[in-house]
């Protein structure tokens, strides 16, 4: 990829995404290998050419198909809850890929990702545009998310980017003891809900944490 490109120029540039990483740390986000990741990582790039200067802005951005780029607040935060708690993150599993913003942060912080999306056309243009950032440690799937991507699994923790009314069964059932789920939970009022898979167990303890707003997580695949 070319390196102007990479680093963007004006609203892209670096020290547009260090303003961002500033305001991240300023709303309460404190791990720094995330923090670091994300001032690395060309936001930009994952969005059409015409948002491309609203990139650093902590809010979501359109990017088709009814579908958002998730504002860099609730990546971060995300993100940040995996690290604290899960015990490992060699096997994660992404409901959602989306842009691949979400994508690309994780891939550098987990061992090995797979990402399932049900819209192809986002599927492919992510999947194209993380393979030219060298993002070679994830695997792609074209499915409805909900069903999650049992055969990979179990997973040392599962991150969702969509919404569903509740926390979706398979995807629990894919966890691996001491295993977590982050997911976006609700109709009218989402809350970011943290599902954890007990050791030895197939019990699950549930702990509801901020009000967000997300997608819904739609059933069904868009060629």
């Amino acid at each position: 990829m070319d390196r102007l490109r990479h680093e963007g120029l004006g609203m892209t540039s670096q020290r547009t995404r260090n303003r961002l990483i500033q305001r991240l740390r300023e709303e309460g986000i404190s791990n720094e290998e995330v923090l670091n990741v994300m001032a690395s990582t060309p936001r930009h790039l994952f969005l059409d050419e015409a948002l491309a200067i609203r990139a650093y802005e902590d809010t979501a951005l359109p990017i088709g198909y009814g579908q958002t780029i998730s504002q860099p607040y609730i990546v971060a935060r995300m993100t940040e809850l995996l690290l604290s708690r899960a015990k490992s993150l060699h096997s994660v599993l992404e409901v959602g890929t989306g842009s691949g913003y979400q994508t690309a942060i994780l891939s550098r912080l987990v061992e090995q990702l797979y990402s399932v999306e049900r819209v192809e056309p986002l599927l492919e243009k992510a999947r194209k545009c993380l393979t030219e950032l060298g993002h070679h440690n994830v695997e792609y799937k074209l499915s409805n998310g909900g069903f999650g991507w049992p055969e990979k699994g179990p997973y040392d923790a599962i991150l969702a980017a969509a919404a569903p009314a509740v926390v979706p069964d398979e995807l629990k059932q894919q966890l691996a003891p001491d295993g977590v789920l982050v997911i976006p939970v609700g109709s009218e009022h989402q809350y970011l809900t943290m599902v954890t898979r007990r050791q030895d167990s197939d019990q699950f303890d549930v702990e509801k944490l901020e009000a967000v707003r997300f997608v819904p997580l739609l059933s069904g695949v868009v060629r």
